[in-house]
């Protein structure tokens, strides 16, 4: 279970403090593939990187018995002046990984990205940039993946090789999904947390999800 209780997030600016989420309570299972709704602005991203634990709230707690992944992103942060293999080397050590080279080799192969894994991460297209950070989160068991905006990535080949790999580890973990493709919602996710007018609710219906998040 991941519980937020009362989280808001907000930053100061010179007119007073600026919301992105205020005083969220709610509670995520552990046994559903749960997709996050919400109109652009909404607080989707930023409430993806509280639960990841790659930023924290303002205000309120999370809290969570679960290995949970960083967010899956289009954006996702790494140290741009470092290699692609020296990332996974030390994102292993960070999560007390010590024989490293069976994970450098399999985000290697996954990424498709050949001799471009040896140079620093500053270098790679947006595109390659989404491979990578796809790769990286593949080589990791967590117990909740989060998913922002990436299932679309690459050709149709690595998008199928996405959908399989997320699709073997959802046998032993849930994801939390932000997408604007609601057939893509549909297809991996059965339920959702709809982001609107400062709250949050949790639907157990999908598509009745769908219906109030397109009715805003």
């Amino acid at each position: 279970m991941i519980q937020l209780e009362n989280v808001s997030k907000y930053y100061p600016t010179r007119f007073g403090p600026k919301y992105a989420l205020k005083n969220l309570n709610i509670d995520i299972p552990d046994d559903r593939d749960v997709a996050m709704l919400g109109v652009n602005g909404a607080g989707k991203s930023t409430l993806m990187r509280l639960i990841g634990g790659i930023d924290f709230p303002s205000a309120g707690r999370i809290k969570s018995d679960r290995f949970i992944s960083w967010p899956l992103a289009l954006s996702s942060g790494f140290q741009g002046n470092m290699t692609g293999r020296e990332n996974v080397r030390f994102i292993c050590r960070i999560h007390g990984v010590r024989g490293t080279h069976e994970i450098e080799e399999f985000v290697k192969e996954f990424c498709e990205l050949g001799d471009m894994y040896e140079l620093p991460v500053n270098s790679y297209s947006s595109g390659m940039r989404s491979k990578y950070s796809f790769a990286v989160s593949m080589a990791f068991d967590f117990d909740t993946y989060l998913i922002d905006e990436i299932m679309s990535v690459g050709d149709e080949g690595f998008r199928k090789k996405c959908e399989k790999a997320i699709s073997e580890k959802r046998e032993n973990a849930n994801i939390i999904l932000v997408s604007h493709n609601m057939g893509t919602i549909r297809k991996h996710c059965n339920a959702a947390i709809l982001l609107a007018y400062g709250r949050a609710e949790f639907y157990e219906s999908v598509d009745r999800a769908i219906f109030r998040y397109q009715s805003l």
